[in-house]
Formats: structure tokens, sequence, C-alpha cells
């Protein structure tokens, strides 16, 4: 599986946003320029987590993103689903009853085990990614990681 560069930009983001302090911001242009990505992309990136509840868009002079609810009730599941969608990355075209090789329909009458093998995989990876969030995250950064964000960032509150 290859996930996009912007679901690493969105997954750094929001474990930024995490670090400032409570009721702070960061804008869409702070946050492009602290990872050297491209602005207006990442703004695009940023809304899709504001849609999904993730984050939380303040406007005004001192507006910016943050957190839509606490660091322990965003996972990265949810981080990686507002921006990449939840469905499988494997579709099965049922190419085993096509071409010389096709099996008869009566014996395919069942999900192709390859099909449910993937089906399993991808399972399993949002399990394992419903089971992280940015609290966890948080928790194994050096104790020095967010003075050091929010000295860096130039967050607003």
């Amino acid at each position: 599986m290859k996930l996009p560069a912007s679901t690493e930009w969105v997954l750094h983001c929001a474990t930024t946003l995490a670090q400032l302090e409570p009721g702070a911001t960061a804008s869409a242009a702070q946050l492009a320029e602290y990872y050297d990505v491209p602005a207006p992309y990442l703004a695009k990136q940023l809304q899709a987590l504001v849609k999904a509840g993730v984050l939380a868009a303040m406007t005004g002079p001192r507006g910016g993103f943050r957190l839509g609810r606490a660091a322990s009730d965003i996972t990265l599941l949810q981080i990686v689903e507002a921006v990449d969608g939840a469905s499988s990355p494997y579709e099965c075209r049922e190419i085993r009853q096509r071409g010389r090789g096709a099996l008869p329909p009566e014996d395919c009458r069942s999900i192709c085990v390859i099909a449910e093998k993937m089906g399993e995989a991808h399972a399993a990876w949002r399990g394992s990614l419903a089971g992280v969030t940015l609290a966890d995250i948080l928790a194994t950064l050096p104790e020095s990681a967010p003075a050091r964000t929010r000295s860096r960032i130039g967050a607003t509150r």
C-alpha cells in the first residue's frame, strides 16, 4: 500500500497542532513553512481534516487551525481516512473468471481467497491505526519537543 505524501503531511501537522498551548492556532502557511511543503495543497488537506472534525478552523487575524477535539480522541485512522478515504486499496476484479485460465462459475461462488486475504490485511492495518491516538504519539516524543515546536511554529492564540 502506498499513500500520498500529503498523508504524511497531515499526520505531522496534526501532531504539531497537538503540541501547541490550549487554544493556540497555526495557519496553513505556518505549517507549510514549518515542513517546507506547498501551502495551497496543504490548506486543502487541512480543510478535509476540519470537515472530518479532526481540526477546527478559526477565522480572523489570529486565526488558523487547532485540534477539533482532545488528542486522546483523535486516532491516526481518522486522520488518514479524512484525506485518503476508507476504501480498501485492493479491488478484486475477478480475473480468475477470465482468459484461458478462467474457472467455471460454480468454482467462483465464494469470495476469491486473494481478495479475502487482502481484505483481512486492510482490516488489520485499519485496526492498528485506530488503536493509536495523537495523545499516544505525543507520549513518545522527547520532553523538549513541544517547547521546540511552539517556538519554531510561531503559533498564534
